[in-house]
């Protein structure tokens, strides 16, 4: 069994790693973490696997010793985002991320809601999915570059009492310039050499640490390896090697 986390301020390479579970069931999950062999503290549940199991799944993972990064995304309006937060709390995720583009009053209400309850989850702002690139976003009415967006999203939730935020490696090191107390949690990591899949803005496990990222979350790079422990420790090796 793992060793949770309890700092949300990561020191060593296993406490930097999140594996996304995108599984569709707790039972090919908690097999699949098995088969993580304690080289990993925290796991990351989103949408498929929490619609497909409710809280349960992340009391199960708990169970096995692991911190959940609860990956819902919520984007609704202020009360409603509010209450998601207390339940959140109640099943007893760690992180758990929300959409800055809901705008300051939903942000707000998310940051109110997590401080007003027992041991809440750590929030993260979502900025701009490592899925869109310039192209995504005119499609849907932003006609600023990723980074722009992202440093406008990144100062709405700051204003808005939100102490961690989701982007892409290539935002990192300016996001950490502008704001150096935030949490950052980097998605799209592809070890040299993995396919990127449907991710436009992706980089190495070394390039997005030296950029200055918290967290790393990776998904198929393990879950999809014939050997998670293995795929695991490698990536935690490159951590350590930019470690300073």
């Amino acid at each position: 069994m793992p060793t949770m986390s309890t700092d949300l301020h990561p020191r060593l390479p296993q406490d930097r790693l999140i594996v996304a579970l995108d599984f569709p069931n707790a039972l090919q999950t908690l097999e699949f973490t098995e088969r993580l062999e304690q080289t990993c503290r925290w796991v990351k549940v989103g949408l498929e696997l929490f619609v497909a199991e409710g809280p349960g799944i992340v009391a199960s993972l708990a169970a096995q010793g692991f911190s959940v990064f609860l990956d819902l995304k919520l984007h609704d309006i202020p009360n409603t985002v509010a209450g998601a937060v207390r339940t959140a709390s109640a099943a007893g995720a760690r992180l758990l991320t929300v959409h800055a583009s809901g705008g300051p009053a939903m942000l707000s209400a998310a940051a109110e809601a997590a401080a007003g309850v027992a041991a809440a989850p750590q929030l993260l702002a979502v900025t701009v999915l490592t899925s869109m690139d310039l192209g995504q976003l005119q499609a849907v009415g932003v006609n600023d570059t990723p980074a722009v967006q992202v440093a406008r999203l990144a100062k709405t939730a700051w204003d808005s009492g939100i102490r961690g935020l989701v982007c892409s490696a290539e935002e990192v090191t300016a996001t950490r310039g502008a704001h150096p107390e935030m949490t950052l949690v980097v998605p799209g990591i592809r070890p040299a050499g993995a396919a990127a899949g449907d991710q436009k803005r992706v980089a190495t496990p070394a390039s997005a640490m030296a950029a200055g990222a918290d967290y790393l979350v990776v998904g198929r790079p393990i879950t999809q390896s014939a050997d998670p422990a293995a795929a695991a420790q490698k990536i935690l090796e490159e951590i350590a090697s930019v470690e300073m």
